[in-house]
C-alpha cells in the first residue's frame, strides 16, 4: 500500500502546475508577438515632425511578408552607415520611389514619375536643393527622411537606393510618448 499524499502537499503541487503552466503561455505569447512586432527607440531628427527621438514605436516585421511596399510606408532599415563604435545603423525613412520610379526634386518639390509631391508630412513643407531624375532599380527603394534638411537618405552616395531585402519592417503604430500615442502615416 502506497503512503496517502497529504492535502498540503497536493495544494502545493497543483499551486506549482499552475504556475508553471502560466509563465509558458505567457513566453509562448511573447514569442508570437516577437515574430511579428519589433519594439524600436528613434533616434535620430530626420523623421521630423512625424517622429521625434526617444519615440518608442513598433513596427510590423510581416508587414511585406504578406503585402507590398506601398509609397509613403515608413520604413526601418539596415544601412551601410556606422556610428561612433562602428557599428552598422538602422534608419527609419519614407518610401518615396518604388522599382521602375523615377525619382527628381527641384524647385522645392519632389517630383515622382514627373508630377509633383503632395508632401505635408515633411518638416519645412519643401525639399531644397536639386537633384536630376534617377530611376529606382528593380528591388530596391528610393527612401527619405521628413525633415529633408537633416536626412542621410537615398539623395546620399552614402545611402543610395535601399534594396528591399535590407527592410526590417514598417513602422506601424507610436506608443511613447503616451500623449501622442496613434497610428503612423
Amino acid at each position: 500500500m502506497e503512503p496517502e499524499i497529504k492535502p498540503k502537499n497536493r495544494i502545493i503541487s497543483r499551486g506549482v502546475l499552475i504556475w508553471a503552466r502560466d509563465v509558458a503561455i505567457a513566453l509562448l505569447i511573447a514569442i508570437i508577438i516577437m515574430q511579428f512586432i519589433k519594439p524600436t527607440i528613434v533616434r535620430e531628427h530626420s523623421m521630423l515632425n512625424t517622429l521625434y527621438p526617444n519615440d518608442y514605436i513598433f513596427l510590423s516585421k510581416q508587414a511585406y511578408t504578406f503585402g507590398e511596399v506601398k509609397h509613403g510606408d515608413v520604413v526601418v532599415f539596415h544601412s551601410q552607415l556606422t556610428d561612433e563604435k562602428g557599428v552598422k545603423k538602422n534608419l527609419i525613412k519614407r518610401v518615396i520611389g518604388l522599382p521602375g520610379d523615377t525619382v527628381a526634386i527641384h524647385d522645392g518639390s519632389v517630383y515622382l514619375n514627373g508630377k509633383a509631391l503632395d508632401e505635408p508630412y515633411t518638416k519645412d513643407g519643401r525639399t531644397d536643393g536639386v537633384m536630376s531624375e534617377v530611376t529606382v532599380p528593380a528591388g530596391e527603394l528610393f527612401l527619405m527622411g521628413d525633415n529633408r534638411q537633416q536626412s542621410t537618405d537615398s539623395r546620399s552616395s552614402d545611402v543610395g537606393f535601399v534594396p528591399k531585402k535590407n527592410l526590417i519592417g514598417k513602422a506601424v503604430f507610436k506608443l511613447f510618448p503616451f500623449n501622442d500615442m496613434r497610428v503612423i502615416k
